[in-house]
């Protein structure tokens, strides 16, 4: 079995620094060098998950393959990496203390007194270790959430304390990410908030082995020499990050700043292989010159914070890339949305995107969004909730069923056509009814969505409770809506589309989860071409 190298991500002076994009860029350069690596995310609230936080909270709740509720970093560690993550890579507050209470309550403690050390710093441990010890890996980076002081994180680093103390120097290491402020009236950058930092991480018995410095301005020789000496290491392990243009030139800084190089070096590993990063390079090529630009509303409710809809934000980058397009998105909240003010508010858009969500508030806007991009031949793309309310609207004013509704929003309707399938109706738990991780899709032969993606079997993200209601199948079939994707199994609904209409589809499933710089969503890629073709006309 390999002896996994485990590489550990703090953060100090402020929140968003952005440890997932340095854990996830440092992860890339080590991959590019041939090596298997995989990142993990300790959170340190005391829910269970994600699931259940509003994503003004927390942004999106980005969902793995075996059906885990994650934080929206794993999203990163993926796009980055082009490997699918897991349950195992995401660990909260909320279950560590769930699996002591629980191993507690079944005597496993042999009636000791339960302590945060060694009981809960021991299941920290032991889930920081589970990736390591399948073999799999060379090296695990683990970021841990929150910033150096805080008291929700103080379990976490003692543990880092430990395994680094357990494994040996040569197989753990410490990377602390700072800020260093740039105090316009003085014409300075200051190390001060930096130097307290380091201080506090240290008083905890974990010394940085290396600095990543957030700045806006180069760091000079000097600065990084008093750095140093004041944070007890050495001047090469002293890493500037700057402020980037994207989030996806951040591992060309990081090799310009030779931070693998420091890594390989204290973990003892062989830097023999150069990093290859021309697919990467190609990528931000295409992104930085766009040929043309495409404007595409996204219609959601929670486009106040970009980060409720961080992969889909991303997916169009991807895909705009690979059409060599810019896709300007226009956040367009549906509350705000009314039958009087949508062609006010949806005109000259040559696309429009329809968002996931829970909840009946600003429903209605996004069923106008659906009507007016199906009425004036615009481009749509329906995700989760989005087809949803495609289908309601299609039920609506195509079938005439003036109060076709989801159960999830008007339990009364007489036209559920969006509704709970029966064995879920008696599960009282809530996330319970939830269909959750990757599920199987058949493909309809000959259909667009088929087209898109070139082979008849497929398997994609879930993350809802409502369904497809078949029983109006048959009728809304007959009307020019098709479904051209069902799960084999169960026969759910999984696509919708409107063959008469340029480019409508609707999926149960969250595409976007998948979307990675090596391998953009075909979905995403066909949507963007048409709404490129769409600005053409």
């Amino acid at each position: 079995m390999k002896n996994t190298k485990y590489v550990f991500v703090t953060g100090g002076v402020t929140s968003s620094l952005g440890k997932g994009i340095i854990a996830a860029s440092l992860a890339k350069l080590l991959q590019s060098r041939g090596y298997s690596v995989t990142i993990q995310k300790l959170d340190p609230y005391i829910n269970i998950d994600p699931g259940t936080l509003n994503p003004y909270e927390h942004g999106e709740c980005y969902v793995t393959d075996d059906g885990a509720e994650t934080d929206l970093d794993l999203g990163h560690y993926e796009r980055y990496l082009n490997t699918a993550t897991s349950q195992a890579n995401n660990v909260t507050t909320g279950r560590i203390y769930q699996s002591v209470i629980d191993k507690e309550r079944k005597g496993e403690f042999l009636g000791k007194t339960v302590q945060v050390i060694p009981h809960i710093t021991n299941e920290i441990k032991r889930r920081i270790q589970i990736l390591g010890k399948t073999g799999k890996y060379d090296i695990v980076i683990t970021e841990i959430g929150g910033t150096v002081g805080d008291i929700e994180s103080l379990p976490y680093v003692e543990s880092v304390r430990q395994l680094t103390w357990e494994l040996g120097e040569e197989n753990a290491i410490v990377i602390h990410l700072t800020l260093i402020p740039y105090l316009a009236a003085a014409g300075e950058l200051k190390t001060k908030p930096t130097q307290h930092s380091v201080k506090m991480l240290m008083q905890s018995g974990v010394s940085p082995d290396v600095l990543v410095c957030r700045t806006e301005h180069t760091i000079s020789e000097d600065i990084k020499r008093k750095l140093a000496l004041f944070c007890n290491v050495k001047k090469e392990d002293v890493i500037q990050s700057i402020d980037a243009e994207t989030i996806y030139d951040v591992p060309n800084l990081m090799l310009d700043e030779g931070l693998d190089v420091v890594v390989l070096k204290k973990l003892h590993l062989s830097q023999e292989n150069e990093p290859n990063l021309d697919i990467w390079n190609q990528f931000l090529s295409r992104h930085k010159n766009p040929k043309s630009t495409v404007k595409i509303g996204l219609i959601g409710k929670y486009v106040e914070l970009k980060d409720a809809y961080k992969s889909i934000s991303e997916a169009f980058i991807h895909a705009g890339a690979t059409n060599e397009v810019k896709v300007e998105i226009e956040w367009i909240h549906s509350e705000e949305l009314t039958i009087g003010n949508v062609p006010e508010l949806l005109n000259g858009l040559n696309g429009i995107l329809v968002a996931p969500g829970f909840g009946e508030r600003g429903i209605e806007g996004k069923i106008e969004a659906v009507k007016y991009a199906r009425e004036n031949n615009i481009p749509f793309l329906g995700i989760c909730l989005g087809m949803q309310m495609a289908v309601i609207e299609f039920s609506r004013n195509v079938l005439g069923f003036a109060d076709a509704n989801s159960a999830e929003m008007n339990k009364k309707t007489k036209h559920p056509v969006i509704d709970l399938m029966e064995e879920q109706k008696s599960i009282t738990n809530y996330g319970g009814t939830m269909r959750l991780g990757a599920w199987d899709c058949k493909l309809k032969e000959g259909s667009k969505i088929q087209g898109i993606y070139k082979k008849e079997l497929i398997s994609e993200r879930h993350r809802h409770r409502y369904e497809f209601n078949s029983d109006y199948l048959t009728q809304i079939e007959k009307a020019g809506m098709i479904a051209t994707g069902k799960n084999p199994k169960t026969d759910l609904v999984e696509v919708i589309e409107i063959p008469s209409h340029p480019w409508f589809v609707g999926v149960q499933y969250h595409p976007e989860y998948k979307s990675t710089v090596l391998n953009p969503h075909p979905l995403f890629v066909d949507f963007v071409k048409a709404s490129l073709e769409h600005s053409l006309t």
